[in-house]
């Protein structure tokens, strides 16, 4: 996973639901809702591996323990 904050597009303003938004250069990371201009981050804390199926779980589970998958490369 990138530790860039751009990684991850958003599609809509969490605070009105608009769909147009841009990039904005401070904060960085952050994002400009033209409809209601709020200027919001989005942050992601972890990820449910809980909730991933099978091989994906498994890999998830590995790369915690510090283990490298079977068959990956390094």
């Amino acid at each position: 996973m990138s530790e860039s904050p751009r990684a991850a597009v958003i599609y809509y303003c969490p605070f009105c639901a608009e769909e147009d938004l841009r990039p904005v250069e401070e904060p960085r990371g952050a994002w400009r809702c033209n409809a209601c201009a709020r200027v919001f981050t989005v942050q992601m804390a972890t990820i449910d591996t809980t909730r991933i199926p099978g091989r994906l779980r498994e890999e998830a589970e590995l790369q915690v323990n510090g283990q490298q998958p079977q068959g990956g490369s390094s």
